[in-house]
């Protein structure tokens, strides 16, 4: 097989394109190797590009007046790309600041980390590096003393023995028999979880009805899920 047809499967498999060749040009901006002797100029010379990037690919050509010392012209590309910056992730943990209020033992120990953490990086001069150092200390010690507010259920009926199993359906990711066999379990525990709250919230609804009607009437809005306008 010859180089040529080695490069194009290597290219097809690999999901490149071969990008001098992709644009039409003229002969001088083709060739990029001049044969000694008989003076046969040939195209030997390439540049790869996913195929991914096709579209940022603006042109790709030899340059035969370029000087450089060898006998292979060299080939140039422009590329016309547009990068996007990152968003990171916002964490949803809230910080149970009514404690850091209320507990001295916790405000004093906030207070040290971040006094510490800024005075480490005393010498800046820059008023926005001062700015970012101390939003930085403040952030991380509160994230590291303060304690977290423990995250409420969306669903009224979850009980904490399904949001385990979901954790450990979420461990099995890479074991797709024992993330299936965990994934029906938690079904079957939803689905009898909901049923025994609706029973309930029924039963509820039924003795208020007689005795209490505005609790009644917020037993069916949790069944609902928004307000009712009686």
């Amino acid at each position: 097989m010859r180089g040529e047809e080695k490069l194009i499967e290597w290219s097809h498999a690999n999901n490149f394109m071969v990008g001098n060749t992709w644009f039409k040009q003229p002969n001088r901006r083709k060739w990029t190797w001049q044969q000694p002797g008989n003076g046969s100029k040939n195209q030997i010379d390439y540049i790869l590009v996913s195929k991914r990037f096709r579209n940022a690919l603006v042109t790709a050509k030899a340059l035969p007046s370029a000087d450089c010392y060898s006998d292979h012209i060299p080939v140039a590309a422009i590329f016309r790309l547009k990068l996007k910056r990152n968003k990171q992730r916002v964490s949803n943990v809230k910080l149970d600041l009514a404690t850091l209020k209320a507990d001295l033992e916790i405000r004093e120990k906030y207070r040290v980390a971040v006094k510490n953490r800024f005075q480490a990086l005393e010498g800046m001069e820059e008023v926005e590096d001062q700015w970012e150092a101390l939003k930085n200390a403040i952030l991380v010690s509160a994230t590291e003393i303060i304690p977290k507010v423990e995250k409420k259920t969306k669903q009224k009926w979850m009980t904490q023995e399904i949001l385990d199993l979901m954790d450990e359906r979420r461990k099995a990711k890479g074991e797709p028999e024992k993330y299936e066999k965990v994934h029906e379990t938690i079904k079957k525990k939803c689905n009898n979880a909901k049923e025994s709250w609706l029973v309930d919230k029924c039963r509820e609804i039924d003795i208020f009805r007689r005795f209490d009607p505005s609790r009644m009437y917020q037993n069916i809005e949790e069944i609902v899920g928004r307000k009712i306008v009686s």
